[in-house]
């Protein structure tokens, strides 16, 4: 497996792409704005201008683009990823996107000879940057092994879901568990910073104890400095709540934490939040105590 064809050089895909080429693999991709992905280029990509261009020929082809609608366009609609590439491709969705539309790229993919595997990651723009990604897979157990050197070359924590989807319904528990975990972080600081306390030893104090997490640490002195900037966007965030309270509804469960949580995204992305990053939830607080 050496020659590889990737969509959607965004905030996490240029940094894979980037890991991909230093681990020798050939790299070929394709992208709406030649514009935006000229510096990896310039670094060795090879750059196509349309999707079917670029999966001919190729090993294995990586998708991560933005949302579900994105990915039905790459896979089912013209000049598509499955009219496309060679039989026999080995075909890897990154998006985080519905478990449902995993099974139907699955189906179909399978049916007409691909290899088909969902594998959403998480670690943000940090872990891609820095190819520490978890990389959560559905599909195959044969052909996640396959496929293990592109794996290898992106991510550390490498883990075989189950099939078809099951990828998607585990970062679904993982944007669960964020949801949660930031909210519980913006509330503590609304909390400490109303009762006169130092943010920043308020920080240092709890981090290394049990109310210690990743969130806290990435996005904890990014709120106190106001850095906004997205590592993952607010408006992607809520899509993918949107979509983990869809699954949890099929399966009859309540989840009130996760629905609290993107309606409060909500509320700020229609104010025109949608893309800074997801600490900026910190807004929602500072808005309802009267602050600007």
């Amino acid at each position: 497996m050496n020659k590889i064809g990737f969509i959607g050089v965004g905030i996490m895909g240029k940094s894979m792409v980037r890991n991909l080429m230093k681990a020798g693999f050939e790299l070929h991709i394709y992208a709406r704005a030649k514009a935006k992905v000229e510096d990896v280029i310039e670094e060795g990509a090879v750059f196509h201008e349309s999707i079917g261009d670029c999966v001919k020929g190729c090993d294995a082809v990586i998708t991560i683009v933005g949302y579900p609608a994105d990915v039905e366009e790459v896979y089912f609609e013209e000049g598509n990823i499955l009219d496309s590439a060679d039989e026999g491709t080995y075909l890897i969705d990154m998006t985080t996107t519905s478990p449902m539309l995993a099974e139907k790229i699955y189906e179909k993919g399978t049916n007409r000879g691909f290899h088909v595997l969902d594998a959403p990651v998480t670690g943000g723009d940090t872990g891609a940057r820095e190819g520490t990604l978890s990389i959560l897979v559905g599909g195959r157990q044969e052909d996640y092994e396959a496929c293990m050197p592109l794996f290898e070359a992106t991510g550390t924590n490498i883990n075989f879901q189950g099939g078809p989807g099951s990828g998607q319904h585990c970062k679904m528990a993982n944007q669960i568990m964020i949801a949660g975990t930031l909210s519980g972080v913006c509330e503590a600081l609304t909390y400490a910073k109303a009762k006169g306390l130092d943010l920043s030893t308020v920080l240092q104090s709890v981090s290394t104890g049990a109310a210690g997490s990743r969130q806290l640490d990435i996005f904890g002195p990014k709120i106190l400095e106001g850095d906004y900037a997205p590592g993952f966007f607010m408006k992607h965030f809520i899509k993918d709540m949107k979509l983990a309270l869809t699954e949890a509804n099929l399966s009859g469960l309540s989840l009130e934490v996760l629905s609290q949580a993107l309606a409060n995204y909500e509320e700020l992305e229609s104010v025109g939040y949608g893309d800074l990053g997801t600490q900026a939830l910190i807004k929602h607080y500072e808005e309802s105590c009267g602050e600007e």
